[in-house]
Order: C-alpha cells, then structure tokens, then sequence
C-alpha cells in the first residue's frame, strides 16, 4: 500500500493455525503478538483453544489410517520432499529466524540448512529403522519369531522455543517418519518459523492431517490433549514449567499413553541417536511355523 508520501506500509500479517491441510483461523478468535528480539512487533498468531486442538486430533486420526499403512520406502520420500520444499524457501527461513530469535545470518542460515538436513537424515532411516530396532528372536521349536515396530497412533508434541525451527523439525520428523500422525504446539515465543513450515508442508507430499500445527499456549493447550482418549502419546520436549511437566504426565496416566520428556539441556544440533525413534513405535511379535 502506497501512501501520499510515497511512502510504502508494510501489511501486518495474521497467521493462520495448520489443521487437516488447511488454514483455518482459530475457533476461539483470539490472537497475540510474536515479536522479534527486541519486543518489536512482527505479526499476530493465531491463539488455539480446546476446540482447535480437537479439530486437529480428528484431522491427525483420519490421516494416520492410510499414512501408517505407507511403505517405509514411501515415507522417506514424503520427508525428503518436504526438505526439498524447505529448501526452496531457506531465505525465507533464515530471515524469520533472524528476526524471532535476534541471530545473526550465519547462525540463522546454520540453523536453517541444520534443520533441512535433520529431516534428510530421518528420511534416510525410514526404510532401515525396523531393521535396527526390531529383530528375529532366537526360539527353540518349529517356529520363527519376530520383533517388529510399529507406530504407536496419535501424538501431541510441544516444540522447544530455540532453536525454533531445528527443535520443531526434531521433534516432528522422527514422529512421522515412523508412521504416527503429530499434532504439534509451536513455539510460543518464536512462532513464524513453524508457520513457514507449515506452508512447506501444504506443497509437499504430506497427507492431510497427518502434521497439524498450532499456535498459543501449551499450558492452555496440552492439558485438553493430555487428557484426550484419541491421543496415544505425547512428546513435551517443549515443555520447559517444572508444574506444567509434572501436571502433564500425571493427566497422560489416566489414558495410559506414552510420555517422553527431553534433558534439561538439549543439544538439538547434535547428531541424534534413535532414541526420538524408539520412543514412539510398539513393538509386536509375530510368531511363524517353519515351511509355510
């Protein structure tokens, strides 16, 4: 927009939730304002409540049945069409980490080309972790057995917020990279890079529903998906409030779900182990006569 100055004026974004494959604005109408480094303002999220976070379960439990049933080899190629995408958009990325997080181009660029290759790397192991993770168990009788992983369902995570977008492609990649659908809380402080990528997604290969991201409070948020009886699992990675931790797990226990936490310290550019692998996969056991 020009004005009688000729002077241009920027057009202040509201960004959107990430929902089923679409961009529905947040049922409660609420929004607050991400700001940079310095307290100055950069755009308004949206702020999801109960009733989002339950839109986006039903979105992630429709997508999980046919993207569980995907071939390994077809996931792969899933999340590196995403780091493709991310590719195609680094610049972008850059300059959102560069203003949420106040870092330099260099740092924001190594972030950035960090977490392209961290969703390259599990992309890679979609295809291998069964091999490393499951086994064949040595049996006495006229029998194979087998220890196999599958996904475990539906998981709620929360994404730390720095570094906000390799902390986000950590926790998401290995959850879907296994077969699981994820609904993710993103960052509170340092949104607009998980907005960024969830327009990646939206010209990628992923299913709709299968990732949906949020925006808003965890501590408003989580506790509704803590206690959800459609959600299997969840990854507070994210969750930093020793009291909101605690309240979380004890919530997760009635439902029996899965809960991984982080250390204190993570080291996010670290080359990862296959423990975010593990932690959301059940093992079952098949047992198979020989000669058949």
């Amino acid at each position: 927009m020009i004005t009688g100055d000729n002077k241009r004026v920027d057009i202040r974004k509201t960004h959107k939730l990430f929902i089923g494959g679409t961009f529905p604005r947040s049922e409660s109408g609420r929004t607050y304002e991400a700001t940079n480094a310095s307290g100055e303002f950069l755009a308004n999220m949206a702020m999801a409540s109960r009733k989002d976070a339950r839109d986006a379960v039903l979105a992630a439990r429709g997508a999980f049945t046919s993207w569980s049933k995907a071939t390994a080899y077809n996931r792969g190629q899933v999340l590196y069409r995403i780091a493709e995408v991310m590719e195609g958009r680094k610049d972008q990325f850059t300059q959102d980490i560069k203003d949420s997080e106040g870092l330099g181009t260099r740092k924001a660029t190594g972030q950035v080309e960090a977490a392209i290759d961290r969703m390259v790397w599990y992309a890679g192991w979609a295809d291998k972790y069964s091999q490393v993770i499951g086994n064949t168990n040595p049996v006495a009788g006229s029998f194979f057995n087998f220890s196999i992983p599958e996904p475990t369902g539906v998981v709620a995570a929360v994404a730390p917020d720095s570094p906000s977008l390799l902390g986000l492609v950590s926790v998401v990649a290995p959850i879907v990279m296994t077969g699981n659908s994820v609904i993710v809380i993103a960052s509170y402080s340092n949104p607009i890079p998980a907005i960024t990528f969830s327009e990646c997604l939206a010209t990628s290969d992923v299913i709709g529903g299968n990732i949906n991201i949020l925006t808003g409070d965890p501590a408003e948020i989580m506790p509704h998906l803590a206690t959800h009886a459609d959600v299997n699992a969840l990854d507070l990675t994210g969750v930093t409030d020793h009291e909101l931790l605690t309240a979380l797990e004890s919530e997760a226990a009635g439902t029996v779900k899965r809960v991984r936490t982080a250390p204190t310290h993570p080291d996010f550019y670290a080359t990862p182990s296959l423990s975010r692998i593990r932690a959301f996969t059940e093992t079952k056991t098949v047992w198979h006569p020989l000669g058949v």
